[in-house]
């Protein structure tokens, strides 16, 4: 056997060493542990979201709509999916898009060139929504204008209004102000551009807002703002995603007056045929890849540049930089699996829902139904848990995750039931988008600051891939079974889902308002009550020295 000499340069090296190698493994340890508490929380979170419209579906496939075993089948994996994919994603989102965001808003905001911030902000808007996932799914059921012509246009609007957003945070100009002038622009171009084309174009600026967009944008918005020590700082850190919205509707409208889009404009949804537990592997089996590359696509600009901007400024330090990777690894797969259950399993189900529950002779029923449907799928949006996680620290639990909640499934309820009145009766989409732009920029005036932001970025959020897979073509089989017009019926039910959360939040807003000043009186009554008290004991105590 070998022996060391006991010198004691090496020995207190090794020692050293060696603690250092402990406390290394430890913090791992303690971080590993922590991340997965937190996956678990995520995880059971997702399960909350999702399982009430599993139950919904499951219900309603005994009593009304009666699906065959394979499809149901599918939609249960597909649920699955949604749960882990979205447990991922929301972790993986926490890790490294937020924090990057806000590094990103905090190094912008820093700089004193004004042009060259607006232009990072441009390519930073282009290639974010070029990257999200709600943008294709879109692009791909619209087929009178080429996919990369309209995603481009899109991503075109999104990089415009992020640079106008940023200006706004930087000279403290009024949210409702921009966003009047901004819908008024939108409603005037909406009149020269082909009515078939019209509700493609609103339906645009609900799935630029999507998973990959939001965690982004909003961490961007707190970051910008946090170099602010104002009172409105906090309020302006929210609006971004509103106006990121806005730019998409004009560029597209803008796109519909030059290219006239003519001929058929849609993919009908292609409801597979799957008898055997086989067949429904395989449709998972085949639709994985596909997801895996189209997310790894997506998420490949993003992440070159955090690189970009890593190598630049070094900002983050080595911990918090091997931390955002696992982020960028857990959103990827997040983001894989959850598109992947929710087009494959969610998609043929929502189409089967729409056409045969209008083939009955009480058609009405789609309705209610699709109140209930639209209640509680908004939950199952990743994009929708992110905001409200952020809501919740900034305003330091004032605005706490189960409102918000309450009051986006209450928007979303009645804009799929009003979606769904259309489909019925055929009218036109403007009676019903006019009225509720009109009543939501009203009330930014009478509501608290704060609240205008998170409700017209809570719009935004509220139309994610759940409405472009399950909404959508449940809107799209009601139409196609009815017999009336997919195109002017059907598009749109993503813009009525984007509009009316703006009107549920602002008038929890209200409510919260009228709160605090019950609040601030009552505590007032309670002052003035102590000093009466107080003045009782002076004039006592003079009565009694007088004695």
């Amino acid at each position: 056997m070998l022996r060391c000499r006991n010198i004691p340069g090496i020995n207190k090296l090794a020692i050293n060493s060696y603690k250092s190698l402990i406390v290394s493994q430890n913090i791992l340890q303690n971080q590993g542990d922590g991340m997965n508490k937190k996956l678990r929380e995520k995880f059971l979170e997702s399960f909350k979201a999702v399982i009430p419209i599993t139950v919904i579906v499951f219900i309603l496939s005994v009593i009304l709509v009666p699906m065959e075993v394979g499809t149901f089948t599918m939609f249960i994996l597909g649920a699955l999916l949604l749960i882990v994919g979205m447990g991922f994603f929301q972790l993986g989102a926490e890790m490294a898009m937020t924090p990057m965001g806000e590094g990103i808003g905090g190094q912008i905001s820093k700089s004193k060139k004004v042009f060259w911030m607006l232009i990072i902000c441009v390519i930073m808007g282009v290639i974010i929504t070029v990257a999200e996932p709600d943008l294709q799914v879109l692009a791909n059921q619209v087929q009178s204008i080429s996919n990369q012509v309209l995603i481009w246009s899109v991503a075109t609007g999104v990089g415009i209004f992020l640079a106008m957003a940023v200006l706004r945070i930087f000279f403290k100009l009024s949210l409702s102000y921009i966003l009047i002038i901004s819908y008024a622009l939108i409603f005037i171009l909406s009149f020269f551009t082909p009515s078939d084309f019209t509700p493609v174009a609103f339906d645009s600026g609900g799935v630029t807002t999507g998973p990959i967009t939001v965690p982004f944008i909003l961490a961007m918005g707190i970051g910008l703002a946090r170099t602010r020590s104002d009172k409105d700082a906090s309020s302006d850190s929210f609006g971004l995603v509103a106006l990121c919205s806005l730019g998409p509707i004009i560029s597209v409208l803008i796109l519909g007056i030059f290219n006239d889009p003519t001929g058929k404009s849609y993919i009908s949804v292609e409801i597979p045929s799957v008898l055997t537990m086989q067949d429904v592997v395989k449709e998972f089996a085949v639709s994985l890849p596909y997801y895996l590359k189209d997310v790894a696509l997506s998420i490949g600009p993003v992440i070159a540049v955090f690189l970009a901007f890593q190598i630049l400024t070094k900002r983050f330090k080595h911990r918090q930089l091997i931390r955002m990777i696992v982020g960028f690894v857990y959103t990827f797969m997040g983001l894989a699996l959850f598109l992947t259950g929710v087009d494959v399993g969610f998609s043929a189900v929502g189409n089967i829902f729409g056409t045969e529950l209008v083939s009955t002779s009480y058609n009405w029923i789609l309705v209610p139904i699709g109140m209930l449907i639209g209640y509680f799928i908004v939950k199952a949006e990743p994009a929708v848990q992110v905001l409200n996680r952020n809501i919740e620290e900034i305003t330091n639990g004032a605005i706490p995750h189960s409102a918000m909640n309450r009051s986006l499934s209450i928007g979303v309820a009645v804009s799929v039931g009003l979606s769904m009145v259309r489909i019925l009766t055929g009218i036109s989409i403007y009676w019903i988008i006019i009225p509720g732009y009109l009543i939501s920029l009203i009330m930014t005036f009478f509501v608290p600051k704060i609240f205008v932001g998170i409700a017209f970025d809570s719009g935004g959020v509220a139309s994610g891939p759940m409405a472009t897979t399950f909404l959508l073509p449940l809107a799209m089989g009601a139409s196609e079974g009815i017999g009336g017009n997919i195109l002017t019926d059907a598009f749109g039910v993503v813009a009525m889902v984007a509009m009316t959360p703006l009107i549920a939040v602002q008038a929890m807003g209200l409510i919260f308002a009228v709160k605090m000043k019950r609040a601030q009186s009552e505590e007032q009554v309670e002052a003035l009550k102590i000093e009466d008290d107080s003045d009782d004991i002076i004039v006592l105590e003079e009565v009694l020295s007088d004695e």
